[in-house]
């Protein structure tokens, strides 16, 4: 297949704060300069995530607007650069939350497959400054997308893209710390926060083994999906009496997806056995936490971490696993010209459990 090398990059521009409130307006731009690292991707599919709201708003720190949000893409390889060996003209393929990062052998993250955690050098899919004057990233909520190769991967055969799409940074964001931290036979696990990111938690610590799954959430309106997602048993702290005593020291990993200072850590803490871990995903604005008693860690020797996405090694364990066991993400697909629509959906909580941008002109340009 001949290389497309006359591409026209346009998508959703957020050009401020209040472009997440549905304002964010269709135009062209221009995608970083091209490398023969890289890959144009033809995208057929974006995942909402709630970075992207982040983002929009700069709740995470100043945005350089304009800028394109959307870091869960999946569409066909159109142009693909020299130094990139496992990607073709014609393949299907995916990026998730990250770019490019230093990428060096000396890096004791890069070279130990832990990019993700790169600190020499880190751009984001979406409203990243590129060195040496090589431009700025743009996401998935356009027609087109330039990525470094290293961050491109081959979606599995049999793996739906709207299914798949999602899971290039919500999935990846559960599975990782899931996988890092023991989630197997013998270990009862708990997701807090069961929304877009948490119902992957639940998908893959079932498809890895673990024994027992506790969905948990402040309603007990999501009891019914979350036993239907493969869960063993669900709490609901804000309708359950004690629900921290009546639960305690029963679980031996707890990933929290919850983004709130207000949430109850210390209760949470509390359903962990001895020396168990917390490990925090959820990224609120600030990225203020509430408070927790020494008293708490010290009396059952439990842990406090975080994680990040995932590197690309874990990208395509998650996609084959997902493809050997046919998980599905539970998606809903919205049309790309309905962008604006759907983060306001998104942002008030009516998606289930993950929205998926369709875009209708895939295979047209």
């Amino acid at each position: 297949m001949t290389a497309q090398t006359d591409l026209k990059f346009q998508g959703w521009l957020g050009k401020s704060p209040d472009s997440v409130n549905g304002k964010m307006e269709w135009g062209e731009y221009e995608p970083k300069k091209w490398t023969e690292d890289d890959v144009d991707i033809e995208i057929s599919h974006c995942g909402i995530c709630g970075s992207d709201l982040h983002t929009l708003k700069s709740g995470w720190g100043p945005t350089p607007y304009p800028c394109v949000v959307g870091h869960e893409i999946v569409g066909k390889a159109v142009r693909v650069g020299q130094n990139v060996k496992h990607i073709k003209i014609g393949d299907r393929v995916g990026v998730g939350a990250q770019g490019r990062t230093c990428q060096q052998d000396s890096c004791p993250d890069c070279g130990k497959g832990m990019e993700s955690y790169c600190k020499n050098l880190f751009i984001n899919t979406y409203g990243s400054i590129y060195p040496n004057g090589e431009g700025k990233s743009y996401g998935g909520y356009a027609d087109y997308n330039r990525t470094n190769g290293h961050w491109v991967y081959k979606i599995p055969d049999g793996l739906d893209p709207a299914i798949a799409a999602p899971m290039l940074c919500g999935g990846v964001t559960m599975y990782s710390p899931l996988k890092a931290n023991g989630c197997g036979p013998g270990k009862s696990v708990g997701i807090v926060g069961v929304g877009g990111l948490g119902h992957f938690g639940i998908l893959f610590a079932k498809a890895l083994g673990a024994d027992k799954v506790v969905g948990i959430s402040r309603k007990s309106d999501k009891r019914d999906d979350v036993l239907q997602l493969g869960a063993d048993e669900y709490i609901a702290t804000d309708d359950e009496k004690d629900w921290d005593a009546k639960h305690a020291r029963t679980l031996d990993l707890i990933i929290c997806t919850v983004s709130s200072e207000k949430m109850p850590l210390d209760g949470y803490l509390g359903l962990l056995k001895t020396k168990g871990d917390f490990i925090q995903v959820g990224a609120p604005d600030g990225g203020v936490l509430p408070p927790v008693s020494a008293f708490t860690l010290i009396g059952t020797g439990v842990k406090i971490g975080g994680s990040a996405t995932g590197a690309p090694r874990e990208v395509r364990e998650m996609l084959q696993l997902a493809a050997d066991k046919k998980i599905k993400s539970w998606i809903q697909e919205r049309p790309l010209t309905d962008a604006n629509q759907a983060i306001i959906d998104m942002e008030e909580g009516k998606a289930r459990y993950r929205y998926v941008l369709v875009n209708e002109n895939f295979g047209r340009h």
